[in-house]
């Protein structure tokens, strides 16, 4: 008997853990943070449904911290087993788990002197201790390979093109079959190859963060162009809140672009990230993973002015001239992008975009539904600049995406489980994959534990695509 548990992105877009159990082995498919809403962060700090001793391996889709963002609390409760991920995955690993620790080291240390904490003393979740100690249990793995991790289980990573190193997961667990999609790219992504297409599953795990829209088709670089101009009109300054790894490459692509034919002034372009920079700098590694002509990599690298120390990025603010600062986080959860949101937001001549998925509870979901204020550090800050919003420059594929993607199984799965996504965008992929092709899914619930047997002999009939 297999067990799968969902232990996260079960009714929420954060916060991806999957645990499956035989008699002899405890896998884990991602170990990501939840974010948003105060009660999804909350169960950062609970005791997870498991004992972290426990687990045997660790396998990761990709980097970002929903997915790899708990890891460091494993070890800190005590996991020693390996992390399995494609060496691009490690790379960003290192740059994104020890700025996690970093920022809640220097929120806890803000709110300590400030006295802003509700309770006696702010503490961080992990520190930078616990960050490198999980960092030395990572073990870098070929995409395409088969792993073993015992006589009748291994998994394969496929790359799925939503962010550099990232891939589904094909797990093979005593002849049963499991696909992990991880969070699944575009087919026309800016920068990523579009998703490769698995073999077929008898169990699958599928995102749906974008499951029940449709992603605008105007050209981002287009919008990007009539956003810029008209800020620069204005007088004022753009403020893009980017997640460091993927969105803000991208976003460096087009603005190269725009520069580079003309059809946006020449003024500063901030990168105010030392992540985001160094995120680049990987992207540049692994250039052969991507769509980009190597001097289109080296062309956005050079245009850029990369803000390095605390000091030089306090000084943008106290600067006039029109501008863009691209710096993190991409939700505005937290990071410099705060301090510059505080100074910008409350000019009307100013512009804030956000170029993707904001998670309920976020203050870019607030923004963008058109707060009036927003909290930043213990204080209500007045939003008077445009706030805007893009969907052309999602990573995620949206419904139709998924649905195209799906389509090219050669047999239907014999059960669908849509997880990683809101409610509504949830439940509408399982009503989109069940009415057009016809599959079998479930939305499972948060802690809930599914059965399979082992050996599962396919009836080939039952499930073959019309």
């Amino acid at each position: 008997m297999i067990k799968l548990h969902f232990l996260g992105a079960s009714g929420t877009v954060t916060g991806s853990r999957y645990l499956i159990e035989t008699e002899s082995l405890r896998i884990m498919v991602d170990c990501g943070l939840f974010q948003g809403y105060k009660q999804l962060r909350l169960r950062n700090w609970e005791n997870p449904p498991f004992n972290p001793k426990s687990i045997d391996a660790i396998l990761l889709t990709h980097a970002h911290l929903d997915h790899s963002g708990f890891l460091p609390l494993m070890v800190k409760k005590g996991f020693r087993g390996k992390i399995y991920c494609t060496e691009a995955t490690l790379e960003l690993c290192k740059l994104l788990l020890r700025d996690s620790a970093r920022l809640q080291e220097e929120e806890a240390g803000y709110l300590n002197r400030h006295h802003l904490s509700k309770h006696p003393e702010a503490l961080p979740l992990y520190d930078s201790d616990d960050v490198n100690q999980t960092l030395k249990q990572f073990v870098k793995i070929q995409d395409h390979h088969n792993v073993k991790f015992g006589e009748n289980v291994s998994a394969k990573w496929i790359p799925n093109g939503h962010i550099l190193g990232s891939c589904s997961i094909a797990c093979d667990i005593e002849g049963t079959h499991f696909l992990f999609s991880g969070d699944l790219g575009r087919p026309k992504d800016v920068i990523m190859k579009k998703p490769e297409i698995p073999d077929r599953p008898d169990y699958l795990i599928v995102e749906s963060t974008y499951g029940n829209r449709e992603h605008e088709k105007t050209n981002p670089a287009e919008q990007l162009k009539t956003i810029i101009n008209a800020t620069i009109h204005r007088g004022g300054s753009l403020l893009i809140p980017s997640f460091a790894v993927g969105r803000a490459q991208t976003l460096l692509y087009l603005l190269y672009q725009l520069r580079k034919s003309k059809q946006i002034p020449d003024f500063p372009i901030y990168l105010d990230s030392p992540m985001s920079e160094s995120a680049t700098t990987i992207y540049h590694r692994f250039e052969e993973d991507l769509r980009l002509d190597p001097d289109d990599v080296d062309g956005m690298i050079g245009m850029t002015k990369c803000v390095k120390t605390p000091e030089e990025s306090k000084k943008l603010n106290s600067e006039r001239w029109p501008k863009i600062i691209i710096s993190a986080s991409g939700m505005a959860t937290g990071g410099r992008v705060l301090h510059h949101m505080k100074n910008m937001a409350p000019d009307d001549k100013n512009a804030i975009l956000f170029c993707g998925h904001q998670a309920g509870g976020t203050r870019g979901e607030s923004l963008v539904n058109g707060a009036q204020t927003v909290r930043i550090h213990g204080q209500d800050i007045r939003v008077r600049a445009k706030i805007i919003k893009i969907d052309g420059l999602s990573a995620h594929a949206d419904g139709n995406e998924i649905i195209a993607w799906l389509s090219h199984f050669k047999l239907a799965p014999i059960r669908t489980f849509i997880t990683h996504g809101e409610p509504a965008s949830a439940d509408g992929l399982r009503i989109k994959i069940e009415r057009e092709l016809n599959w079998s899914c479930e939305v499972p619930e948060h802690l809930s534990c599914y059965h399979i047997e082992g050996q599962q002999v396919r009836r080939a009939q039952a499930h073959l695509k019309k």
